[in-house]
């Protein structure tokens, strides 16, 4: 597996901050989205590069590993327990006049050119293993995607063809999915080495909010202008949500703010089929403007009478 620097493919420094990447990320993915390079080859891989490298570098642990192994930071737990088996004394390498224990490995850089992965084959693979060991197998590398959707696109569970590694994958994609949320596919990562397993697919969803209303998970929020005679006298308004618009009852003398909760008028809840969150209302009552004089006439009145 050829090494990526991905710090280089995001265009930032090896110190920089979670925020420092996540920006750099972001506006990477938008330069080099497929809806806005169709047909391109280039920024379809390129964009593929920016997605991989923010997967890894965005995560805390998974950056730690990367500085460390480089391209066989998903590899980290197998070499670390090798070394402890080694005593941390002695490697195989030394053993057969090599570069030395473990502790003079750096990253992925051996000093001679070699690799972890190239390690791995020598000490258990078909060609160098030592007399009587036998060939140990390990998992093969996970993948990391990122699917950018609408907040619409997740009310309802669809089937979608992605292409993940030159290779197409139908999945099926729940309702009701919240932004950052990451779903596995197992065994459609990386083939095992020496008959190992493969390794699993990870799927983030970045859900872009496409609507007017704020979301809290399976719940919706939204302001409704109420104006002054309605809220005073009460009477119906219509009032949308996310799947059309409902007729609301409002009740006589409704105070700014006043909060209506419409069950089940909200987002579907993952994995819960049938069941739905709710659609909270918040009024704001709107005052009348360029009042006649006639107007102003009975607001005064009906300031007197109520003084």
């Amino acid at each position: 597996m050829e090494y990526i620097d991905y710090y280089n493919v995001l265009g930032v420094d090896k110190n920089a901050t979670n925020k420092e990447i996540k920006s750099a990320y972001r506006k990477l993915a938008r330069k080099y989205h497929p809806d806005l390079n169709s047909g391109d080859k280039d920024a379809e891989k390129k964009f593929k590069e920016i997605n991989e490298a923010n997967e890894v570098l965005a995560n805390e642990e998974n950056r730690k590993k990367y500085d460390q192994y480089g391209k066989d930071w998903q590899h980290a737990e197998e070499i670390e327990k090798m070394k402890r088996q080694q005593g941390g004394s002695q490697s195989y390498a030394s053993e057969r006049g090599g570069f030395g224990g473990f502790g003079d490995f750096q990253g992925s850089d051996f000093g001679n050119g070699d690799d972890f992965s190239d390690f791995f084959h020598s000490m258990f693979g078909r060609s160098g293993g030592t007399q009587g060991r036998t060939a140990r197998k390990f998992k093969g590398q996970d993948y990391n995607a990122v699917l950018q959707l609408n907040l619409t696109d997740t009310l309802q569970s669809q089937q979608q063809v992605i292409e993940v590694n030159q290779q197409k994958l139908r999945i099926t994609i729940p309702a009701g999915l919240e932004d950052g949320q990451v779903i596995k596919i197992a065994g459609k990562g990386s083939p095992g080495h020496n008959g190992g397993p493969s390794g699993d697919l990870y799927i983030r969803f970045d859900i872009h909010n496409n609507t007017d209303f704020r979301r809290e998970g399976a719940n919706l929020h939204q302001n409704v202008h109420l104006d002054l005679y309605t809220a005073l006298l009460g009477g119906d308004t219509l009032v949308k949500t996310i799947n059309g618009q409902v007729k609301l009852k409002v009740k006589p003398e409704t105070a700014n703010g006043s909060k209506v909760r419409l069950k089940g008028k909200g987002m579907p809840k993952y994995k819960a089929e049938g069941q739905y969150g709710d659609l909270i209302i918040t009024f704001e009552i709107i005052n009348p403007t360029h009042l006649t004089d006639k107007e102003k006439e009975l607001f005064t009145q009906l300031k007197n009478l109520r003084n």
